[in-house]
């Protein structure tokens, strides 16, 4: 779990794929890849690793929440993320990514009681969190008056999403501008540190 909270993700595929090993019985452990694969873009395996989980889920309810994510319909949440961010004008990518978003926070919540009483809150949280990681000029009044929720509701799920699936400005699983913000602070962070092991060399 610190491998994967620090986002050493190749870490933790491959102590959670240990731990599996140690013990395949414990939901916990499979759940824990999945994660790890959904962080790692890499749906595939995360549904596989899913399907695994499946298997040993001893309890029913939580079971069925997740079965629910193999179905092709959209569920309401998805809904009226489509319906209010078609109004608000954003464009295919910026909704696909809203879906995307929801598709991996709903993986990554875990075994806990999950409900969605109400789905345009919801909704409205994640177009939401797709503005602030793309830099969109469109505020909170904005997006909970378009989804007919109260503000302090959104900003609530709103940190849960952040909290949930560690999301940063300019989040590369979420934003669709041409060039990221965070390239160049990855190459100054590179450079530094060569500048730095250079300075310390003898």
């Amino acid at each position: 779990m610190v491998a994967y909270e620090q986002w050493e993700l190749e870490t933790a595929v491959a102590k959670f794929q240990q731990a599996i090993k140690l013990d395949s019985t414990n939901p916990e452990q499979h759940l824990n890849l999945v994660r790890a694969f959904a962080r790692s873009d890499n749906y595939a395996e995360a549904m596989n690793a899913l399907g695994a989980y499946l298997q040993v889920e001893t309890d029913e309810k939580i079971a069925d929440h997740y079965e629910r994510l193999f179905s092709t319909a959209m569920d309401a949440v998805e809904k009226s993320l489509i319906d209010v961010m078609r109004r608000l004008d954003f464009d295919l990518p910026l909704i696909g990514k809203g879906m995307h978003m929801w598709f991996e926070y709903q993986l990554t919540f875990g075994r806990r009681p999950f409900r969605t009483t109400k789905p345009q809150l919801w909704a409205a949280a994640l177009t939401y969190a797709v503005a602030k990681v793309n830099f969109l000029k469109l505020n909170l009044s904005q997006i909970s008056e378009a989804y007919a929720v109260g503000e302090q509701s959104v900003k609530e799920k709103y940190r849960q999403l952040i909290n949930t699936l560690d999301l940063m400005p300019a989040d590369y699983r979420y934003f669709t501008g041409k060039e990221n913000p965070l390239d160049k602070l990855v190459e100054a962070a590179e450079m530094l540190e060569t500048i730095e092991r250079q300075f310390k060399e003898e």
